[in-house]
């Protein structure tokens, strides 16, 4: 029985990869002039709003569904389908919503960049 080499193989792209992180230096952020800086603040500052609401959202969803549970310990009498309300919220109801509360970030964060 003859033995055959054993030869590491490696992608192309990690080795560029590996290279190039030891060739450069530390990577610097590009400095914006003063115009570019003042509207990424006010970008920053109107967007932060929104972004606050969503986030509140977010946690009103995620934090008051316990908070419904808690409240409301009936829900898990009540079935749809074979399966206890309260389930069904827990595994449903969250994603769509969370999906609702990006597309609105998401087109308001557009809309306040296309308004400049």
């Amino acid at each position: 029985m003859s033995r055959t080499r054993r030869v590491a193989v490696t992608s192309p792209q990690t080795r560029l990869a590996h290279a190039h992180r030891r060739a450069s230096g530390p990577w610097r952020t590009p400095r914006l002039d003063a115009a570019e800086s003042a509207r990424a603040l006010s970008l920053y500052r109107r967007q932060r709003r929104p972004a606050l609401l969503t986030l509140a959202g977010l946690l009103t969803l995620l934090c008051g569904l316990p908070v419904v549970f808690t409240l409301l310990p009936g829900l898990d009498q009540v079935r749809v389908g074979g399966i206890p309300l309260s389930w069904l919220m827990l595994g449903v109801l969250p994603f769509p919503v969370m999906v609702l509360l990006a597309a609105w970030q998401l087109r308001r964060a557009e809309e306040i960049e296309d308004d400049r």
